[in-house]
């Protein structure tokens, strides 16, 4: 019966009956698998599930902190930092993004305001300012007699980098006396003889304009209302003025 019989060697009929075997083995596994996991596939994923269970107890449990309960708090750490700086790179992100239109309405809200240069407003484009212009007076002598007339001479120049213009008639230069002290105004040139004639000059960075006045030695009030009396022996300071522009006081002396 097990003895092969035909016609070809007997090692190729035992050959025959290995390979029939083995294939047979093999379709049996391969039923045997196939009922296993149609029949008990969740089985493999429970077992795995209820060993991490049993270990997150164990980890729970433990009351030194070491061995799994570390490794276990550590991949919940870093798992939380991940999540942690993800969400604050977001919230950055974010924070970022809402900066720039905060920005920028902050920038178009403080374009109106961005001339901060005041402009004069008495001051036309190519007129010397107040600032593009020193004023310097002086008194021809240092000492005077009481009863002679003072001479003085009031030099304007242009301070700044470019040519202008500035209208400097006699109306609009003064030139004062007052007690050396400075508290008591003596006399001005235009008290009791104003003049608006123009003198518009124009002046290149450097050039000065200068005039000459002459002072009667005796006092005067605005518009000439009062008498004009001699000014008492003393000392007594010259100043000159151009609009808004005032000399350093000069002092010089009326003797008896």
């Amino acid at each position: 019966m097990f003895e092969p019989n035909g016609p070809l060697p007997p090692e190729i009929y035992w050959r025959r009956r290995v390979l029939a075997i083995v294939v047979a083995v093999v379709v049996l596994a391969l039923v045997i698998w196939a009922v296993l996991a149609f029949t008990g596939g969740d089985d493999p994923e429970t077992e795995p599930a209820a060993s991490g269970t049993t270990m997150s107890e164990t980890t729970a449990t433990t009351p030194d902190g070491s061995g799994v309960e570390a490794g276990a708090e550590t991949g919940s750490d870093d798992s939380g930092s991940d999540t942690a700086g993800s969400g604050s790179s977001n919230s950055s992100n974010a924070s970022s993004g809402s900066s720039t239109p905060s920005g920028a309405a902050e920038s178009d809200e403080a374009d109106p305001d961005a001339p901060t240069t005041p402009v004069s407003a008495s001051t036309a484009p190519g007129q010397c300012s107040d600032q593009s212009l020193a004023v310097r007076v002086t008194a021809g002598e240092p000492n005077y007699q009481v009863g002679a007339e003072p001479e003085f001479t009031i030099v304007i120049t242009n301070i700044g980098t470019s040519t202008c213009e500035r209208d400097l008639g006699a109306g609009l230069q003064q030139v004062l006396v007052y007690t050396l002290d400075g508290n008591q105004r003596v006399w001005a040139n235009t008290d009791c003889f104003p003049d608006s004639t123009a003198d518009v000059r124009s002046l290149r960075p450097g050039d000065q304009a200068a005039f000459s006045v002459r002072w009667s030695g005796t006092t005067s009030e605005p518009g000439c209302a009062t008498p004009r009396e001699p000014v008492q022996p003393g000392a007594y300071t010259v100043v000159g003025q151009l609009g808004g522009l005032r000399s350093t006081p000069e002092p010089f002396n009326m003797t008896a």
